[in-house]
Parts: structure tokens; C-alpha cells; sequence
């Protein structure tokens, strides 16, 4: 084993969703996502092992957990010790720097940095794709958390096979993307995303054209990326995750994450787009709140139309974000 180890890992947005799995124990996807990694919304996490305590431990921002959140933290550092050949248990200290204000999931972050924070730890040197697989058992959006820019998570069919990469894209497109993150609500979600995405596989009639439509859409994206065409990368996020909600709409019971609120700014923003040439794009992930993909030189206009007709909701704006970094244990990150 080495020093205990600091590392920092982004949240990200996917433009094209996953949703569902086809194997639930290994944490495959029903299909290939991507996503774009943000820069200002961030874990960083600490691991050290020792033999002075009995099992596993794991504080997040001061609070001691556990239950299921203490045992998906467990499920990867079980792996750590198995690649390692190491038996001790961990302490894992994590720090959240994802604002509820900006209506995001930290477990991306957390698995990713919780994930190469440990690796290290144990002293193993793992690549990117090989971090990726282990974030994986975690949370599998954490897959995509290793790498920064836009990265895609390739389905695969077993665990070697089933990991992320970067993929290239204009270089001015990178630098001048933003996500606008509009929040209408911070409160837990009715249906959970494991669940939902269970019932939406099991039982929705639209879930075998749901995963069609996203292999289409990644087909359509990947040259839009490298060509740096904005509108296209746009059009086709705001379709796939449009898809992806109205499977959810004919699940058996149907189930739905919009508020009002969520299907009025789709709408609003379509119809302010085609009217007035404005290049602002909806996302939205397994919750009720959106994220608008813009150009850097119309964050102001977005956010200036978003106080006249949504004054109530929370607007974080951020852009593109780099992979996962580390810290020694010495070193004081940002609290």
C-alpha cells in the first residue's frame, strides 16, 4: 500500500442518456451513452487503508454513512483489495462541491473520485478506461466521470468491455459549450433512477425503440462533435432525452419526472429558438430539472429570458470540464 491519496473527480450532463440496464450486477447499459464533463462541479475524495479499524468507513462532507450508500462504496473498494491483494479496510472522506442549486447528481463525481482516490491508494497505476470500469460498480454515470470533455461509455457485453473513453470534438466547440442549469426543484425523487429505469425496461412498450433511437442519435452525434456544429449537437440531445422521458410515459403504471414547470421551459425554449434564432437547447436528466445547452456568447440573453418567465428557479451556469486529478494526502483541497 501507498500514502494515503487525494482525487478529484466532475460531475457530467449526458446529451445522449443512459437508460436501463441489461445486466444489473455488472452495471452494463441497455445502450452506449455520452456525455460532457463540467468544470465547476466537483468531489474530492480521500482513501486511506489501515488494519486499525474492522470495516470500512465513509464521511461525506462531515457526516458519517451508511446503508446502501456505505455499501456501494464498499463494492468498489472490495475490488480495489482484490486487484490490489490487500485485505485492509478503508477510510473514505468525501467533500461535495456540486450545489443542490444546480440540480445535479453527485454520485458521478463521488464514484469517479472515490474510484482513482483508492487505485492509488492501493497502489495500483490503472488506465483511464480501466477507472472507468472499476467507478462502473459504483454508479454508472461515474463511468463517465474519469475523462474530461466530452466522453462515451461503450455498452459493451461483459465487464472488460464496458467502459469510457474520451472522444474528439472541435476544439472551439469544447471551449465555447455552456450549460445553463435551470432548478425547479431539490426535493427527492419519487421514483429513483435504478428503479425507474428498472420498470421502464421491464415494462414499457417503448423501451425497445428507446434504445434503437439512442444508437441512432450517438451515430448522428460523434460527426457533429468533430465538425464542431453546434445546432446539430443540440438538436440531437434535446430529441434523445425527449425519447427517453416518453418511455418512461408508457411504463405500466406510467411515471413521469417533469413538473409543469419542466414541459413549460422545453417548450418555452423551442418556441424562442424558432422564433428568434437563439441557439439554446434542452436536456433533461431523470429529474425535473433542465439543463440548456447554449454558446458562450448567449449566456447572458438565456439567462435574461429565463428571469422574465422563470424568475422562481435556480440558474447555475458552467462549461466544460477536465478528467479526474490527484492530490497527496498532505495537501489541503478546497473545503
Amino acid at each position: 500500500m501507498t500514502a494515503p491519496q487525494w482525487a478529484r473527480a466532475h460531475t457530467n450532463i449526458a446529451l445522449i442518456k443512459y437508460w436501463g440496464k441489461k445486466d444489473a450486477q455488472l452495471m452494463l447499459p441497455a445502450n452506449d451513452s455520452l456525455s460532457l464533463t463540467l468544470a465547476d462541479f466537483y468531489t474530492d475524495t480521500l482513501v486511506r487503508f489501515t488494519d486499525s479499524i474492522a470495516t470500512d468507513q465513509f464521511a461525506l462532507d462531515q457526516q458519517p454513512i451508511t446503508g446502501q450508500p456505505l455499501a456501494k462504496v464498499t463494492r468498489v473498494l472490495d475490488q480495489v483489495r482484490q486487484l490490489a491483494g490487500i485485505t485492509a479496510p478503508a477510510v473514505v472522506t468525501s467533500r461535495n462541491h456540486v450545489p443542490t442549486a444546480a440540480g445535479l447528481a453527485s454520485s458521478a463525481s463521488g464514484m469517479a473520485a472515490l474510484a482513482a482516490a483508492a487505485a492509488q491508494a492501493a497502489g495500483l497505476t490503472l488506465d483511464h478506461p480501466a477507472l472507468s470500469r472499476l467507478a462502473r460498480l459504483g454508479s454508472g454515470s461515474a463511468t463517465r466521470s474519469i475523462d474530461g470533455g466530452f466522453v462515451r461509455w461503450f455498452a459493451g457485453h461483459n465487464d472488460a468491455t464496458s467502459y469510457a473513453a474520451p472522444v474528439p470534438a472541435a476544439p472551439a466547440l469544447l471551449a465555447d459549450i455552456r450549460v445553463v442549469a435551470v432548478v425547479f426543484s431539490d426535493q427527492p425523487k419519487a421514483i429513483g433512477s435504478t428503479a425507474g429505469m428498472a420498470r421502464t425496461a421491464a415494462t414499457s412498450s417503448y423501451f425497445p425503440a428507446w434504445t434503437q433511437r439512442a444508437a441512432a442519435d450517438l451515430h448522428r452525434l460523434l460527426p457533429a462533435l468533430t465538425a464542431g456544429d453546434f445546432a446539430q449537437v443540440g438538436q440531437i440531445a434535446e430529441g434523445n432525452a425527449l425519447a427517453m422521458h416518453a418511455a418512461t410515459w408508457a411504463a405500466d403504471p406510467p411515471f413521469t419526472y417533469f413538473l409543469p414547470a419542466t414541459l413549460a421551459l422545453v417548450q418555452g425554449i423551442q418556441v424562442w429558438r424558432q422564433s428568434q434564432g437563439v441557439p439554446v437547447y434542452a436536456t433533461v436528466d431523470a429529474g425535473p430539472n433542465v439543463k440548456l445547452l447554449t454558446r458562450a456568447p448567449h449566456v447572458a440573453a438565456v439567462q435574461h429570458w429565463l428571469a422574465a418567465h422563470f424568475p422562481t428557479a435556480q440558474v447555475v451556469v458552467t462549461q466544460a470540464g477536465p478528467g479526474i486529478s490527484y492530490y497527496p494526502a498532505g495537501k489541503e483541497v478546497d473545503a
